[in-house]
């Protein structure tokens, strides 16, 4: 049978390029039915002998998957938070736990760690030396005084409670960044700018963190405020020179003060002890002469009592004493009576180492 294209060729009686039965290529007649089931009894056959294999592995990766996505381990520093199809069922304290694969989902926030914010200023770099940049929109405040200042500060604050951190407030940073800031405003809008410079920074700090507490709970935010502590208080770049006047002026001023404090805290104990010196000199001055007139009275009433019992014997007494008192001190003449006759009756008592004839001086 010769070819249908001329070349020769021969490929079967139903090779290609040959005509079959009634002129048609064999391309063109529909395909062998008991072929085509042969050909798939034989590719169904074939996966049947290796379905149990691809079995064995799909069930090991699954015991694999499920082995490591049911454990779960806390840090001692994290809480364990299990969520349950988006629902909080539980929490956990640190260490190994077991969870429902996929299922549950466990978030770990971090409660022993103190956290800080910066408000005011940004860390650029750490150092050391450290630098930073201020944030003047944030820092900037108005004084109860009506003074501007650049107030950076950082807030420390812990997680007291997970659950109210991790789903009440959103944005949880920037939320304590915005109160912070509220509250800083409100405490230094209530105080000079000559306390909040100097020696009221403590007290700005303390209320500030008070206040930043009271907010953060009206949220339930779960977040404890640690401390809230001033980095730096200036005065805007524009009247620096003129607040570093005003600051040394404060500081003679004091020192002013204190020298004066310490010229008082010197003479007032030594007044206060010359007064008690006078006074107790008074005192005793006092007693001594009130004793004295006490003992003058009771001997005056001694003598008074004897004279009433004897007149004469006590005047005569008396009159002897008082002559011993009197004459004690005098510078005397006895002369006798003889010789009285013969003395002239002028005598000069003036001169001590002039005698009478006939007299004895004494």
């Amino acid at each position: 049978m010769e070819n249908g294209n001329g070349n020769g060729n021969n490929n079967g009686p139903w090779g290609h390029g040959t005509r079959g039965p009634g002129g048609k290529r064999p391309g063109n007649r529909p395909p062998d039915l008991e072929a085509v089931l042969k050909k798939s009894g034989d590719f169904f056959k074939d996966f049947k002998q290796r379905v149990p294999a691809l079995g064995i592995v799909i069930v090991g990766i699954a015991i694999v998957f499920i082995a490591v996505n049911s454990f779960y381990t806390v840090a001692p520093e994290e809480i364990g938070v299990i969520r349950r199809f988006g629902k909080v069922v539980k929490t956990t304290s640190p260490g190994p736990h077991f969870k429902i694969p996929i299922v549950d989902n466990v978030l770990k926030p971090q409660v022993t760690k103190v956290h800080r914010i910066e408000v005011g200023f940004k860390t650029i770099d750490p150092g050391p030396p450290a630098r930073y940049t201020t944030i003047d929109q944030e820092a900037l405040m108005l004084t109860g005084d009506e003074n501007i200042v650049a107030v950076e500060f950082i807030v420390q604050f812990k997680i007291k409670d997970a659950v109210g951190f991790l789903f009440n407030v959103r944005d949880q940073r920037k939320t304590i960044r915005d109160a912070a800031e509220a509250a800083m405003r409100e405490v230094v809008g209530k105080t000079f700018i000559g306390e909040i410079l100097t020696q009221g920074r403590l007290q700005v700090q303390q209320e500030t963190r008070i206040l930043l507490q009271n907010i953060l709970d009206t949220y339930n935010t779960g977040i404890s405020i640690v401390a809230v502590q001033l980095q730096d208080v200036l005065p805007p770049r524009q009247v620096v020179a003129a607040f570093k006047d005003v600051a040394s002026a404060r500081e003679d001023r004091e020192k002013a003060v204190e020298q004066a404090q310490g010229y008082r805290n010197d003479i007032i104990p030594k007044a206060k002890g010359g007064a008690e010196k006078i006074i107790n000199a008074a005192m005793a001055y006092r007693e001594a002469n009130i004793n004295k007139a006490k003992g003058d009275v009771s001997r005056f009433l001694q003598v008074l009592k004897e004279y009433r019992k004897a007149r004469d014997v006590t005047q005569k007494r008396i009159y002897i004493e008082t002559m011993e008192d009197v004459l004690g001190n005098v510078q005397k003449y006895i002369v006798d009576e003889e010789l009285q006759k013969n003395l002239l009756p002028y005598l000069p008592l003036g001169n001590k180492g002039a005698v009478s004839r006939g007299g004895t001086k004494k």
